[in-house]
């Protein structure tokens, strides 16, 4: 009667084992489509919480472009004097150029996809040396391979 009762026991434990085993593997799979699915993590937050989400990432945002400025303003002080004897520049000052520098150096366009224009004008460049390739005075082949003769006979 004890085999009976230790085989009772083994399966009652194999059967809580594979419960927790199944249980765990359910949380983890939860938690995975939580991690996947990203409309469901924020969904899953309050108002305050998303409030507040968007108050830390606007701090970082400012304290990043403080940053920025901050570093340029020393950059500029530390190597632009001393290299061009140009004046040191205040933090305002600092933003006053890069802002010119972006108005001034930016890309404006005319509208056109700067891929699309790039491939135009790679085309165009690639018929000019193809052109260029060409030695003077040698008569080009025509479509079927075949050289023309100068006389046209």
């Amino acid at each position: 009667m004890s085999d009976q009762t230790n085989a009772n026991d083994k399966q009652n434990d194999g059967g809580l084992a594979a419960e927790a085993a199944g249980k765990s593997s359910r949380d983890s799979d939860r938690g995975k489509s939580r991690i996947c699915d990203g409309d469901g993590w924020w969904e899953d937050r309050t108002i305050a919480q998303k409030v507040l989400i968007g108050i830390g990432f606007g701090i970082l945002a400012i304290g990043g472009l403080f940053l920025i400025g901050f570093i340029t303003m020393h950059l500029w002080n530390w190597l632009m004097p001393e290299i061009f004897g140009l004046p040191q520049v205040t933090y305002w000052q600092t933003w006053g150029l890069m802002i010119l520098s972006f108005i001034l150096l930016k890309n404006w366009g005319s509208g056109e996809s700067s891929g699309r224009k790039d491939r135009k004008r790679k085309r165009h460049l690639r018929r000019y040396m193809q052109e260029d390739q060409t030695p003077h005075g040698d008569v080009p082949e025509n479509s079927s391979g075949t050289s023309e003769s100068p006389s046209g006979a």
